[in-house]
């Protein structure tokens, strides 16, 4: 007799040995275990969800789902936040990767354009007759005497990062700032006042509009002094009898803003000049001027990368000279043999209009020159 399930005329032949037979042979490397059942992509709909038209019986698992079951609202379960959350981390990572890379961050917002400088000039006369000399006699008895010759005078400091600037930006900042010196205050061309170019290009271009009045039109006012930008002699009055200049001074640095390193300059220059007008100077005609500047230089990140610096301030003192002479144009030595001055400067009108003449008033004494030690020569046998 045939049970239910069975082929109406039996088992046909080489079937084997019926249903247990077969599913063992079929199903006997598959263990239907737990976790197998947890990681099938096919998912049975539940009764009261089969009862829907058009219900099919089964449906996909998303990869959203993981290995946890759902809710009956559809909400998502724990493996599916788990994802979401993964997947949200991952993108937000990658746009601050983008942002990050298209802004660069060593390049701060601007900080606007360049103080105006701020000078003081002051001339200093002398107490006694100016010496006069051959040029190497004069310094060797000088406290210029042991001064190095141009630019090698000009010496950078041990170099340090600050807290915003590294080594390199340090440095550049420094080499800037000793090329302005060079520029204004050993080139021969702007010595002699026939050219302001090479001072002019290590400007920052918000200074260039003072520079260029300064230069053209000089006044004492403290904002338009030539002399506060640069080293000149007044034409007529003096040229220069040695063209190695003695120099010595110093070089130090601050941050004094994020954004903002500033170098100051303190030294000494050592001109031999000798009269410019009438017949060349004798070879002992020259005498020595001496002009002490101390300047204030910043840097901003922009002006580093242009080769540049703002000039903020300026304090100079030079002599010897006459100070009834506004020294705002060119200076103008006091020369060999000429005696000491006792004319003061240059009158003020408080009641005359216009802008008044800051510096006026202004006038240093020059210390004598140091008296030569002569060594006694002892008698010969």
């Amino acid at each position: 007799m045939a049970v239910p399930g069975d082929p109406p005329d039996g088992t046909p032949e080489g079937m084997g040995g019926g249903d247990e037979e077969f599913r063992a042979d079929e199903y006997r490397s598959v263990v239907f275990d737990e976790d197998f059942v947890r990681a099938a992509r096919l998912q049975e709909y539940s009764a009261q969800e089969r009862m829907g038209e058009h219900a099919r019986a089964v449906r996909s698992r998303s990869i959203w789902s993981g290995s946890g079951p759902t809710s009956g609202t559809g909400t998502p379960g724990r493996g599916a936040r788990q994802g979401m959350l993964l997947v949200l981390l991952i993108a937000s990572a990658f746009a601050a990767a983008v942002y990050m890379g298209l802004r660069n961050p060593y390049v701060p917002p601007s900080v606007g354009p360049a103080a105006a400088l701020s000078s003081t000039v002051v001339p200093l006369a002398p107490t006694t007759a100016v010496p006069g000399g051959r040029p190497v006699d004069l310094y060797a008895t000088s406290p210029a005497a042991d001064y190095r010759v141009g630019a090698a005078g000009i010496t950078l400091p041990a170099v340090r990062r600050t807290h915003h600037f590294t080594d390199s930006e340090v440095v550049a900042a420094l080499s800037i700032a000793k090329d302005y010196l060079v520029q204004s205050s050993l080139d021969p061309d702007v010595l002699s006042g026939s050219a302001s170019r090479p001072v002019r290009v290590l400007l920052d271009p918000d200074q260039l509009a003072q520079f260029d009045r300064s230069v053209s039109s000089p006044s004492g006012d403290g904002r338009h002094a030539a002399t506060g930008w640069l080293v000149r002699f007044d034409p007529g009055t003096a040229v220069m009898a040695d063209s190695r200049v003695r120099v010595s001074g110093t070089l130090a640095f601050d941050e004094v803003r994020a954004d903002v390193l500033e170098v100051i300059t303190d030294h000494t220059f050592v001109y031999a000049v000798r009269p410019a007008t009438g017949a060349p100077a004798a070879a002992d005609g020259a005498s020595l001027f001496t002009v002490r500047r101390e300047l204030r230089l910043r840097f901003d990140r922009e002006d580093l990368t242009a080769r540049r610096a703002e000039l903020v301030s300026a304090y100079v003192m030079a002599g010897p000279q006459d100070c009834s002479h506004d020294p705002a144009d060119g200076f103008r030595p006091v020369l060999a043999g000429a005696g000491p001055t006792t004319v003061g400067p240059a009158a003020s009108d408080p009641y005359a209009s216009g802008r008044p003449r800051r510096t006026a008033g202004l006038c240093g004494v020059l210390a004598p020159p140091p008296t030569p030690t002569v060594t006694p020569v002892s008698p010969g046998p």
